[in-house]
């Protein structure tokens, strides 16, 4: 299978080309990495570089990139509009194919304690990585920025670094390092110069304070350009899509008297965020990704048509083939991850033309919300399926393990206990998911076309399976985990999540 990752890797320089030319040029020294976009914004004095490649590249490629921004960039004297700790400012790791976002996590690690032992620069973990709660959010770590934390980490221990002393390299700062998921980085400029009206815009729709979920945003002042612009980073575009950030800021700027003069993608963007808009705008009616040329080219190279059922066996033989193989993985519990996925996947659907039908027109907000939902469950479930058949691999790999002396024996014991603890997380996290999005099918269906009924039915039935198969899964692990309080939150937890499919069962027949 190939292993893809991304990483994004922004550098506290934007104005000076040479710098940036010479930044990049380290990081394609390495084989195997490819550049896939290059921004730089003079306001911001900022370049926003993506990478992709196997992790092991790509890493390495960060690394350099890392070195030689040390050699170039001397805060001291770099100022801008966008808030900076360090030389390398942040360096994220993303899942893009047959890589987990657990395994960013490790390599984020393995990363920071590379830049620490090459470059001797302070490190700190955020987002997945994060080793303490708060630090999970960036904005946390950056409070203050190079200046003031220069001086607080000296004598507050709270702000000491992950890795590294407690203290700042004295021209390249600190560099923060973390995993996570696709991040979409977007900004609406404002026709005013009061960048007050940007911070309070942002303030409004961001969720620290209360506003929209997966949103993060600041007000930015463009000097050169006269304006303000409100800054945001979407943490899960599925969940709260770039359309509706859009109207929000929109509607905030007129309570100002201001109003949008253009909006700008910083990096790349996933297909899927535009056709999510383009689909809200035009409120295209039957809308399916497969009428985007591309995609359409895309499924044909790869030899399946998206055109009729004909040849939709052949996207669902290969998962089958390995099911039926005489391994013990993939198994029940991968095949419970996958009727989940398709149960939610089907929620999605009826959601999805319920709310371009005329008769559904009341709920059509609703409807549309329905839909990011039952598509992010959905993408939860299906990367369940390989997760489920790698954990339960791990069981077997430390059952492996010699165990000729004592010290074998308790290394191979505390292997097996870890391992086991993986494979009953990863069935829970399926049972939880799939309940959610039960529960949430039994709200569809007063909102959806009669004419979908049957759809719905088949959709529950198979997400109540998922649940229910799942938790077999997690009951056959967890009778060989020592740890009985983890146990017995574990059972604990599982008759929860099997009485709520019970009751909603019982409620909708």
């Amino acid at each position: 299978m190939k292993r893809l990752i991304e990483c994004v890797p922004n550098f506290s320089e934007g104005r000076d080309s040479a710098r940036v030319d010479a930044i990049v040029s380290a990081m394609r020294e390495v084989p195997g990495v490819f550049l896939l976009d290059r921004e730089s914004d003079a306001d911001h004095n900022r370049s926003v570089i993506t990478l992709a490649g196997e992790p092991e590249a790509v890493a390495e490629a960060a690394l350099r990139g890392v070195g030689k921004a040390a050699e170039l960039i001397d805060l001291n004297h770099q100022t801008g509009a966008h808030p900076r700790l360090g030389a390398t400012d942040v360096v994220p790791f993303i899942p893009i194919e047959g890589v987990t976002l657990e395994e960013c996590v490790t390599l984020s690690k393995k990363v920071g304690r590379e830049i620490w032992e090459r470059y001797k620069i302070p490190v700190y973990f955020y987002e997945a990585a994060a080793q303490r709660p708060e630090r999970a959010n960036l904005e946390n770590i950056r409070k203050g920025q190079f200046e003031g934390l220069r001086e607080e980490v000296l004598r507050n221990p709270d702000r000491a670094p992950d890795i590294g002393e407690p203290r700042l390299h004295p021209t390249a700062g600190a560099t923060v390092v973390g995993a996570r998921k696709f991040l979409i980085a977007y900004n609406i400029n404002l026709n005013t110069p009061d960048v007050e009206i940007a911070k309070r815009i942002a303030k409004n729709i961001r969720h620290s304070n209360g506003g929209l979920r997966y949103v993060k945003s600041m007000g930015v002042n463009l000097r050169a350009r006269n304006l303000a612009q409100v800054s945001i980073n979407f943490t899960d575009f599925e969940q709260t899509p770039i359309h509706r950030v859009f109207e929000m800021v929109k509607r905030e700027a007129e309570r100002y008297g201001a109003s949008i003069v253009g909006s700008e993608i910083v990096g790349l963007i996933p297909k899927r965020a535009l056709e999510l808009t383009a689909d809200f705008y035009l409120q295209l009616e039957s809308f399916s990704p497969a009428q985007v040329l591309e995609n359409r080219i895309e499924a044909l190279l790869g030899g399946v048509s998206t055109e009729g059922a004909g040849r939709l066996s052949a996207l669902a033989q290969p998962f089958l083939d390995a099911v039926a193989q005489p391994t013990a993985a993939p198994g029940g519990g991968s095949v419970a991850a996958l009727a989940g996925a398709l149960g939610a996947s089907l929620a999605e659907m009826v959601a999805g033309i319920s709310r371009k039908k005329k008769s559904q027109a009341a709920f059509a907000e609703a409807l549309t919300e329905s839909v990011a939902e039952f598509h992010a469950g959905s993408r939860v479930l299906s990367e369940a399926i390989d997760r489920d058949a790698s954990s339960f691999e791990a069981v077997l790999a430390a059952q492996k393990l010699p165990k000729e002396t004592p010290e074998q024996q308790r290394r191979r014991d505390i292997a097996i206990q870890q391992a086991l603890a993986g494979a009953v997380e990863v069935p829970l996290e399926v049972a939880r998911t799939a309940a959610n999005v039960f529960e949430k099918l039994g709200q569809l269906e007063s909102m959806s076309s009669a004419s979908m009924l049957s759809d719905i039915r088949v959709a529950r039935l198979m997400l109540a399976a998922a649940v229910r198969g799942a938790i077999e899964n997690v009951d056959i692990n967890l009778a060989s985990v020592t740890d009985g309080d983890f146990a017995g939150r574990v059972r604990s937890e599982s008759r929860e999540i099997l009485a709520r499919v019970a009751e909603s069962t019982v409620s909708a027949s």
